[in-house]
């Protein structure tokens, strides 16, 4: 295996499971009152104000944007491009409020590539649904939920209590459909979703704890990404497509949904080779959409440091 595509280890836990979540419970209960008390108009403005707060407060969240900004736009950032970054990230967090509280018509949802998920919902089929830490995941449910799928999410919830509390005072039922990963019965809980015909859907660019990587070029440079999803999604011999909810500014979202994989009937002999083949896919398709949504891509972190 060449250089830019040798599996890696690591033991310890990434990087963004260092990091301490920023914000605090109260803030995020009082910005959710604000939010549903007056509607997304007239509490849009202080989304504005946390966008600037945290440009000028923040030079680690400064520093890893500037550093994928450059990448992406190919050019130096500049304040502009760092505060239209951070503003895109606060405003889905603000959106949530709405789309967890049933309020999806507040918004423009254009869908693209749905498709297959509608046939695979038809013939009862679960399936698995990759994205990453860019756009709007909330927009993702909101569709699943307006065509009456059957769908939950599985995710590592440490880096996020607070937020998850808040968002739960609103739809208790958003977090009653999490499937925490990292646990022991994590995969059977996902294999029991998918024999009762539901979507699962996994942010496949970042993992916790020990995990096994594969180093690929993304966006100039080589970057770690977890083989752990594609190794389920193998195991479990499911399909898999990428799905993405592009934020496009003011109320207006892109559902994107694109086949990845299916590994339905894949020998074990074969799955290494058919997990390298499905996370290079998965990495084109992902550096494809980031260039066509520079603003979307939400690891504010080193994604391109190398291990240790």
């Amino acid at each position: 295996m060449s250089e830019s595509s040798r599996t890696q280890a690591l033991d310890d836990k990434p990087q963004w499971m260092q990091r301490k979540e920023r914000g605090s419970f109260f803030l995020l209960q009082l910005m959710r009152r604000i939010s549903l008390a007056f509607g997304r108009r007239l509490s849009r403005p202080v989304v504005y104000g946390i966008a600037l707060y945290f440009l000028l407060a923040a030079p680690a969240v400064r520093k890893t944007s500037r550093s994928y900004l450059k990448r992406v736009l190919q050019r130096r950032a500049t304040w502009g491009d760092l505060y239209r970054h951070i503003l895109a990230f606060a405003s889905t967090i603000h959106d949530r409020f709405y789309l967890l509280n049933d309020q999806a018509d507040l918004f423009n949802i254009q869908v693209f590539g749905a498709g297959p998920i509608a046939e695979h919902h038809e013939k009862g089929q679960g399936l698995l649904l990759f994205g990453a830490h860019m756009g709007s995941f909330e927009v993702l449910l909101a569709h699943s939920r307006n065509n009456h799928f059957n769908s939950c999410v599985a995710m590592y919830p440490e880096n996020a209590r607070q937020l998850n509390r808040a968002l739960a005072a609103i739809n208790p039922q958003a977090i009653a459909d999490i499937i925490p990963l990292g646990q022991i019965d994590s995969m059977l809980a996902i294999h029991h979703k998918l024999n009762h015909s539901a979507m699962v859907g996994v942010l496949a660019d970042r993992a916790a704890g020990p995990d096994q990587y594969l180093s690929l070029p993304f966006l100039g440079a080589p970057a770690r990404f977890p083989t752990g999803p594609f190794r389920m999604a193998a195991m479990l011999g499911q399909p898999v497509y990428f799905m993405t909810g592009r934020y496009c500014g003011g109320n207006r979202y892109e559902v994107h949904f694109e086949p990845l994989a299916d590994f339905t009937g894949v020998a074990r002999s074969q799955r290494d080779t058919a997990v390298r083949d499905a996370l290079q896919q998965y990495v084109a398709t992902l550096e494809r959409h980031c260039k066509a949504a520079p603003y979307n891509w939400f690891n504010f972190f080193d994604f391109w440091e190398p291990a240790t």
